[in-house]
């Protein structure tokens, strides 16, 4: 027998090839894992362009956007609606500038729209405190007027700065809207103090004399909301007719809520030039000059917050607050253009659309001086002068004109109903005008001050607030429904 083969270790088998392991992806497998990597990366980058095309987009809005767009729907204003502007500027002014020695009015220009004989009173920081600004009271004989002016806020002063700080308990409740409680404080206190001078220079100067409040920035905001007091408690200053009241806020603080700046919209006039900031900024006034050297910056980051909120939204915040009254917009500037151009007035009551969107601007503050806007003013009623007589329209047209304003602020009471603005008037329960009441009733609030006799002829205005609201257990104020259901309430 031959003998077995010698045992030979078997031989380890080789690794498979690359190509054969299943755990190894393919080339086919590759191609189709690219293939499906490729949507998520286009989807990225279309997220990307449609992010850098929004932004182009919105930054070009912006830094196009000027001020003549938001009225350049509404009719131009007539000259006699707008003579005393120019003249209500220079009374403001007049409350820290001297007649004789003006500094604030150009010398070639001076004072010609007032007379100093007619200054029968000029407060001063030292006599105010930090209850308000100065103010002023001057006497019209020529126009039988009587004109109670504040200055505007006075960056140097504390005291201007400790009124728009003075909202701690939030905007306030009243006259079934809410207002500014720094400002509203401002405007009783002046009255607490001046009631009984402007009731004695009403009756010297007979029925037909004119009440007239105004005011610059800050004051602006007072005298608004004086106005708004004075209209609701008429028995103080001698049942004065409603007609008879006038307001003049130049470059108006957005001091009240919508349904109160559309309700006023008869008795009170906002003058804004072009492009200023201050009507056009919603957020809060302490927060706005508290923060005064920033100011550019805080523009900016409020303007880029309000595009991405939706009118509805800002319709339906009731403590959101406007500018107030009738609206007159002198537009100056066109777009892509620095230079200024004739100036128009154009005027209206809107509902929607007032002044929502801030504008950037070289303009944006410089607009927001007295000095600019009485200049301004002056020149416009000139141009609205000069162009009258050209085409001079006969009277009939302009009892129509009288007539269309009165059409005009019911349209826009019915607008703010129909929006649901909270808190908006219904006109059909409303009487907006001195001639729609008998005289018996043209105070309507003349109830809601106090019954007892006053032998010194002084109206206490915290009485009437304290009328009109409770304070709870955090002091913070509320209506008072028991004075509602007593029809007691404003109306």
């Amino acid at each position: 027998g031959r003998r077995p083969p010698p045992h030979r270790p078997a031989r380890a088998a080789a690794p498979p090839s690359r190509a054969s392991s299943p755990s190894a992806p393919s080339s086919e497998a590759k191609r189709r894992r690219a293939a499906g990597r490729r949507p998520a990366m286009s989807v990225s980058c279309g997220l990307e362009c449609v992010l850098c095309v929004g932004c182009v987009r919105w930054m070009w809005k912006r830094l196009t956007y000027i001020g003549a767009y938001d009225s350049e729907t509404w009719p131009p204003a007539s000259p006699d609606d707008f003579e005393p502007v120019p003249r209500i500027c220079q009374i403001i002014m007049a409350v820290s500038d001297d007649l004789d020695n003006p500094k604030l009015m150009p010398a070639t220009r001076g004072y010609t729209q007032i007379d100093g004989a007619g200054v029968h009173k000029r407060t001063t920081y030292d006599e105010v405190g930090t209850a308000c600004p100065p103010y002023i009271v001057y006497v019209d004989r020529r126009r039988n007027e009587v004109v109670l002016a504040v200055r505007g806020l006075n960056l140097v002063r504390n005291a201007d700065y400790k009124v728009l700080m003075d909202n701690k308990l939030g905007m306030q409740m009243f006259d079934g809207g809410y207002v500014h409680h720094g400002l509203l404080k401002a405007a009783q206190f002046i009255l607490e103090r001046e009631t009984e001078t402007l009731r004695e220079l009403l009756r010297q100067q007979g029925p037909d004399c004119k009440l007239i409040f105004a005011g610059h920035s800050l004051g602006s905001g007072i005298a608004a909301l004086m106005t708004v007091l004075v209209v609701n408690n008429r028995k103080a200053f001698g049942n004065i007719p409603r007609s008879h009241i006038r307001c003049y806020a130049l470059a108006p603080a957005r001091c009240m809520s919508l349904n109160l700046a559309v309700k006023y919209a008869d008795v009170i006039y906002s003058i804004v030039l072009q492009d200023d900031f201050l009507p056009r900024t919603p957020t809060p006034l302490e927060y706005i000059f508290g923060s005064i050297f920033c100011l550019p910056c805080l523009l900016f980051l409020f303007c880029l917050r309000d595009t991405f909120k939706q009118d509805k939204k800002k319709f339906k915040d009731p403590r959101r607050l406007y500018a107030p009254g009738r609206m007159y917009h002198i537009v100056e500037r066109k777009f892509c253009s620095c230079a200024r151009y004739p100036p128009e007035v154009r005027t209206a009551i809107p509902v929607e659309g007032r002044f929502e969107h801030i504008v950037l601007s070289c303009s944006t503050t410089a607009d927001h001086g007295i000095i600019w806007i009485e200049r301004e003013s002056a020149l416009a009623l000139e141009l609205m002068k000069e162009k009258e007589k050209a085409t001079t329209p006969p009277a009939e047209q302009k009892m129509e004109r009288l007539q269309s304003f009165k059409e005009e602020h019911k349209n826009a009471l019915h607008r703010a109903k129909t929006l649901d603005v909270p808190h908006a008037i219904d006109i059909s329960k409303e009487e907006t005008h001195e001639g729609a009441c008998p005289a018996s009733s043209s105070d309507t609030h003349s109830e809601t001050t106090s019954s007892e006799p006053k032998s010194a002829g002084r109206t206490s205005w915290d009485e009437l607030v304290d009328k009109l609201f409770t304070r709870d257990d955090d002091g913070k104020l509320i209506v008072n429904r028991d004075m509602v259901a007593r029809d007691v309430a404003i109306e």
